[in-house]
């Protein structure tokens, strides 16, 4: 399904501890746009027409792809909704950059409706990344990041000492697709843990673990979109991923799924500091993301129309776009080596490792780190074909 073009190691070489100082060839980055055009655009999507006209198109838009991919939207949703306990969690205090409106939802990641609908919005998605699978898409999808990691050098590392535990740590978690994915990858690793700074998020995750249902069947019977085995090992957790209060040097992965384009740059380096303070000498950190380097993005990025409405539900999405670079740069300097790939036509995996030896007082002793980076073919384009579905469309014909 994914046309991979392996090539030669393209190898990078800058000194920290200056991230701005690298002789990396630069990308042909998108542009975003601007002008009384775009600012005209821009106020439009703030109006009330966005929130009560479009927003719900939206919505609806996402709803069908789902169902016309074989993804039983309404009958999940119902079926979860009874089984949910609510509680109250307007005690709980969040950083102000995550008080925004997320994906189309007023009250961003803060709600049950967010919550409950994540897992299927993800199943949707993947079905228009990789339409030639329907409803399976999302399977897809996720295994070309678990191959592009792989082979970029991603592992498990022993762990600190004789009686220590190996443990991966899931950034952002969101429900925990991403954490039971993982511990269904590493059924050896002692311990598993999801952090969201959501509790609505954990609560449905937790949820789902306790219930451990099967996938609803062709008759529509109760249950959820995938069937959830129960694992003792996995721990989803209410907090912040920039300050976890994890004991430092004890982790062996730290694992970042399609989080970073929600977060503002500084925050985002912030999260990559705690990752790095947590993980003991020769740990990984694993991001998978967008890749606005990509000829697919870059296209899209290009235009006005269709990124404007891309990132109206993504607030911080020209920050990441525009801030890649700067964060790559950022962990070349702590990590003494980073390796990054392409996984699908839009996205890439990356891997890096926490020296052996090294300790939290050590990041900018001056070294030369090397960045390894096989995105790109020797002609400058994507390394991997693009599948996604056009705007317009909801199913592969």
């Amino acid at each position: 399904a994914i046309q991979r073009h392996d090539l030669p190691t393209t190898t990078f070489l800058h000194s920290s501890p200056s991230s701005s100082s690298t002789n990396e060839p630069p990308k042909q980055r998108s542009q975003p746009r601007s002008g009384l055009a775009q600012e005209l655009l821009n106020l439009a999507l703030k109006s009330p027409l966005w929130t009560y006209v479009m927003v719900p198109q939206a919505r609806a838009s996402i709803v069908k792809t789902a169902e016309s991919n074989g993804i039983q939207w309404m009958n999940a949703k119902a079926w979860l909704n009874e089984q949910l306990t609510i509680k109250d969690y307007n005690q709980v205090v969040y950083p102000k950059y995550y008080q925004q409106s997320f994906h189309a939802y007023q009250d961003g990641n803060l709600s049950y409706d967010a919550a409950v609908e994540q897992e299927l919005a993800s199943r949707a998605v993947g079905a228009r990344n990789f339409p030639k699978f329907g409803e399976k898409g999302e399977d897809v999808f996720r295994d070309s990041f678990d191959k592009a990691l792989s082979s970029i050098g991603a592992r498990i590392c022993d762990p600190p000492t004789e009686v220590g535990k190996q443990v991966i740590v899931d950034f952002g978690c969101g429900t925990g697709t991403s954490t039971r994915r993982l511990a269904k990858q590493y059924p050896d690793v002692d311990q598993l843990i999801g952090i969201d700074l959501s509790p609505y998020f954990v609560d449905v995750g937790t949820t789902l673990l306790e219930l451990a249902p099967n996938a609803i069947d062709e008759n529509g019977s109760s249950g959820w979109i995938t069937s959830i085995d129960p694992d003792e090992r996995i721990e989803l957790r209410q907090g912040d991923m920039a300050n976890t209060s994890i004991p430092s040097n004890s982790v062996s992965v730290v694992n970042l799924s399609l989080v970073v384009h929600e977060l503002p740059t500084s925050v985002a380096k912030q999260v990559v500091s705690e990752a790095y303070r947590i993980l003991q000498p020769g740990g990984q950190l694993w991001i998978s993301e967008m890749d606005f380097e990509s000829t697919a993005y870059k296209a899209q990025r290009e235009n006005a129309l269709l990124f404007s409405l891309l990132r109206a539900t993504e607030p911080y999405l020209d920050e990441y776009a525009d801030g890649m670079q700067e964060l790559r740069d950022f962990i070349v300097d702590m990590f003494d080596s980073t390796k990054i790939t392409a996984a699908t036509g839009r996205h890439y995996a990356l891997v890096a490792e926490k020296g052996r030896g090294n300790n939290d007082d050590d990041k900018d002793v001056d070294r030369v780190k090397r960045l390894e980076d096989y995105r790109f073919r020797e002609d400058g384009s994507y390394s991997v074909e693009d599948t996604h579905l056009k705007p317009w469309e909801s199913k592969d014909e």
